[in-house]
């Protein structure tokens, strides 16, 4: 396909439309369903460097709110590796994740997550009001009924990722706080 953001809005769109299949008599997809569809499509815009691992670590901190609906992209295939879900609880765990989706209830602790996190190849994924301005790279927002995300390119590139240009241009790009 020529057109590289219709591609990511179809990929989306089929996304969502297999997760919300999973319960037929829901009809719209709920908030958590259609974020665990973006997770795994931005997984896809995103370069991280070269490494061993052999599987793409999606992990979540703090309080869960996705349920099993994320399990629903476990074993799933980015660039050449799986996805796999883990639940984790404590920042000597962070460094062992390719992708850590912060959860709000950790909102008090994201200076002590982003320092154990350091320069490492993570992918920091939020859901809370100003997480990719305090340094968070790709932050979800709802605005007119509608799951957006915005990112924070200063962070990625202290976390040595490469985000595609498909989708800075579907993304709002915000900046750190001074």
């Amino acid at each position: 396909m020529k057109d590289p953001v219709r591609y990511l809005i179809l990929t989306l769109l089929t996304a969502i439309s297999i997760l919300s299949s999973t319960d037929a008599q829901q009809s719209t997809p709920t908030e958590y369903e259609v974020k665990a569809a973006f997770i795994y499509n931005l997984a896809k815009f995103v370069e991280w460097p070269a490494d061993a691992n052999t599987t793409i670590d999606l992990c979540i901190l703090g309080d869960d709110p996705f349920g099993s609906v994320i399990d629903v992209i476990q074993g799933k295939p980015v660039r050449e590796k799986n996805i796999v879900i883990k639940r984790i609880k404590s920042l000597q765990q962070l460094k062992t994740c390719q992708i850590l989706f912060i959860s709000n209830s950790e909102k008090e602790h994201l200076p002590q997550i982003l320092d154990a996190l350091g320069s490492s190849n993570v992918l920091t994924i939020g859901d809370t009001e100003e997480f990719a301005q305090r340094g968070v790279i790709i932050n979800f927002y709802v605005e007119q009924d509608k799951v957006r995300f915005e990112i924070n390119l200063e962070s990625a590139k202290r976390a040595g990722l490469s985000i595609s240009s498909k989708l800075l241009k579907l993304g709002r790009i915000v900046k750190g706080k001074s």
